[in-house]
């Protein structure tokens, strides 16, 4: 199932606040998750749990974490169709699914952690 959220929203942080400050989180993508006023959050929830979570901000996405990657391709490809977005830099442990779902990967010369998508292909 998924679900669209924001920081306002009842149970919001019921299911994403033990991903903000997480150490797991950090590690695998290089990157953390803030709660930002701003941002809508789009969680796949299965098992009662959160698989995969990205987060989107005036049509850039500027968080991606996922324990079961199939999911956040899933997860991607809604966005993709749902959302009008621009190009985002995002962690590139997660390149692969990036692909699979359909966006244009550019790497970033300076950032070793992190690659540009493009939808616009």
């Amino acid at each position: 199932m998924i679900k669209i959220m924001n920081n306002k929203d009842k149970d919001f942080y019921l299911y994403l606040g033990k991903f903000f400050g997480s150490r797991i989180v950090q590690t695998k993508t290089k990157d953390r998750l803030y709660d930002d006023d701003n941002k809508t959050w789009y969680l796949y929830i299965e098992n009662e749990k959160v698989q995969a979570v990205v987060s989107v901000c005036d049509g850039i996405i500027k968080n991606v974490y996922c324990t079961n990657e199939d999911l956040l391709v899933e997860l991607l490809k809604k966005i993709k169709k749902d959302v009008n977005l621009v190009s985002s830099t995002v962690p590139i442990c997660y390149e692969e699914s990036y692909r699979k779902a359909g966006f244009k990967i550019t790497r970033l010369g300076t950032y070793k952690n992190f690659v540009l998508i493009r939808s616009d292909v």
